[in-house]
């Protein structure tokens, strides 16, 4: 008896195939100009299969970006904690600035945060699936290096983050200036003197 295809596999494949075209066309053709059907075309499957999924093209894009951070099950989002705050923290800083600055994750990042600014429902998942879970593990490097005497203990952790990164996503969102290693180093360096506990 021949065997039969399994769905999951086939639907796992076909899903995969959508998040890769809609990564592609939407760094290809902008977010604006990208459609539906132009996804379900690259991919290779039917239009209804993808309003099956998801429920708008924002939708898509947003789980063609999700889909580049995801991690397996026995897998967890964890910063660097080699006991040298501002050693992590570079490496953390020049990971992000590289990854802005790489055309390949630019063009669906702008796409997504266009969404974003414009879909309440959207920005509720962006927050619960990823940003939450990302900061999160932030925090809990920052609360390391509280424990550690290296960051003032009465420190709002939540401020904290934004005064990191807020800058970079100032700079990159308005093109203000260039994204460099330099630039990562001298935000650690500004956020350390901020934070550092009273002498």
């Amino acid at each position: 008896m021949p065997k039969q295809p399994d769905p999951a596999r086939r639907n796992e494949r076909s899903r995969q195939a959508i998040l890769t075209a809609a990564r592609e066309l939407v760094s290809e053709v902008g977010y604006a100009k990208l459609s539906i059907e132009a996804i379900a075309a690259r991919a290779g499957v039917g239009k209804q299969t993808i309003y099956r999924w998801w429920p708008s093209k924002g939708a898509v894009i947003f789980d063609s970006f999700l889909a580049l951070s995801e991690v397996g099950p026995e897998e967890s989002v964890a910063l660097p904690d080699t006991g040298d705050l501002e050693a992590d923290l570079k490496v953390v800083m020049r990971a992000t600035v590289a990854e802005f600055a790489d055309p390949a994750f630019e063009a669906p990042i702008r796409a997504l945060n266009t969404e974003i600014i414009n879909d309440p429902g959207l920005a509720a998942q962006y927050r619960e699936k990823l940003a939450g879970p990302v900061d999160e593990a932030k925090k809990a490097r920052l609360r390391s290096a509280q424990r550690a005497g290296q960051i003032r203990a009465d420190a709002d952790l939540d401020l904290a983050l934004e005064l990191l990164y807020a800058p970079l996503s100032q700079r990159w969102l308005l093109r203000s200036g260039p994204l460099t290693p330099e630039y990562a180093d001298a935000l650690v360096d500004l956020f350390l003197q901020a934070m550092r506990p009273p002498v």
